[in-house]
């Protein structure tokens, strides 16, 4: 007997307001003493391939950032992790059900069986994806799963639990969410490697709906890989100010060594690869991808315009590269892949529905 193929039927997409790239750049420039690693900063950030990143943190009531007089980031000592996980539980649900109204101009959402939320930027109790069940009015029987702290390939975990539903419960209707505040753990750093992983990420959110209705893009074969001894590359801290990234320097090459090896490429599995989803992580990863696949030069231009728009938004950002993607030609034959803690790989297969 045919297993039942899962959809992704349609994407909804949200960011917040609130323009924090440049005011970011201004504050973080100073605080480096090192003269030549500033001009590498400014140079980097340059090159960054960023334009905007969005924040739920608000502006001041003189229009300034965080980062100004009267900014949740005003003054250090900075915020407790307390503080910023109070703002996580009134901002996260709130851009989560925005994303959740982009969705339901495309598709509906009525008999949803099934939620999985992931996040990896905040905690709140009852979890984050009983406060969306609520707030949407969900029965009280729909099923949730909720994918913590996995960080940028979350999104590939939440479709995989949605597809694994799907095809064991072919009436199942499944609502995904990818909801990040990365805005809400600045760190109060003066070296250049911690300012240069800060300066990739955003805030947003999106939603989608997954079910055996034969419409949107099918979802293939998943794939994972680990990458050893790289478990150290890539890391989330819990502190007192906020949640501290640790984002190595090594991770581009690291990944495009990995994905020459011929080993792990079998994984991804071979064929005529017609459109790319690769999580928007940086532009020196996307160009790592490119590199070490020898893919042509507009083959990750949606990864590359995501970044541009909004930053690497963790687990929200592949799903934002694949609705761009849903509304271009055809697609035979495609592969998505985002990157995260571990040093992990993981991704799927995709086409346009027949």
């Amino acid at each position: 007997m045919n297993a039942t193929t899962a959809f992704i039927n349609a994407i909804g997409t949200a960011a917040p307001g609130h323009d924090i790239h440049a005011a970011f750049i201004d504050w973080a420039e100073p605080r480096i003493d090192d003269d030549r690693e500033r001009t590498l900063f400014r140079r980097m950030a340059a090159r960054s391939g960023i334009d905007h990143r969005w924040s739920v943190l608000p502006p001041t009531p003189e229009g300034g950032s965080p980062v100004a007089d009267g900014g949740f980031y005003e003054a250090e000592p900075l915020p407790p992790t307390s503080a910023r996980m109070a703002l996580y539980a009134d901002a996260a649900p709130g851009l989560a059900l925005e994303a959740v109204a982009a969705l339901r101009s495309r598709a509906t959402l009525d008999g949803i069986t099934h939620l999985v939320v992931a996040s990896c930027t905040g905690f709140v109790a009852p979890g984050i994806d009983q406060i969306i069940a609520a707030r949407l009015g969900l029965p009280d029987d729909v099923e949730r799963t909720l994918i913590g702290f996995m960080g940028c390939y979350a999104a590939v975990a939440a479709l995989r639990v949605a597809r694994h539903i799907v095809r064991s419960e072919p009436d199942a209707r499944v609502l995904v969410i990818a909801v990040e505040l990365s805005t809400l753990h600045l760190q109060p750093e003066i070296r250049i490697e911690p300012m240069l992983a800060m300066l990739q990420f955003g805030d947003g959110a999106a939603a989608a709906l997954v079910s055996a209705e034969a419409s949107g893009i099918a979802i293939e074969r998943f794939f994972a890989a680990t990458l050893p001894e790289s478990a150290e590359l890539i890391r989330w801290t819990v502190g007192d100010q906020g949640f501290a990234m640790h984002l190595s320097g090594e991770v581009p090459g690291r990944i495009g060594r990995a994905l020459g090896d011929d080993a792990l490429r079998a994984r991804i599995g071979g064929g005529q690869i017609d459109h790319w989803a690769v999580h928007a992580g940086g532009r020196s990863i996307l160009d790592a991808v490119e590199q070490a696949l020898a893919l042509p030069a507009t083959a990750l231009a949606a990864s590359r315009d995501i970044l541009r728009r909004y930053g690497n938004m963790s687990s929200a950002t592949l799903m934002f590269v694949l609705d761009s993607l849903m509304g271009a030609s055809r697609i035979e034959d495609g592969v998505a892949v985002a990157f995260g803690p571990g040093l992990a790989m993981e991704g799927f297969r995709f086409r346009t529905a027949s």
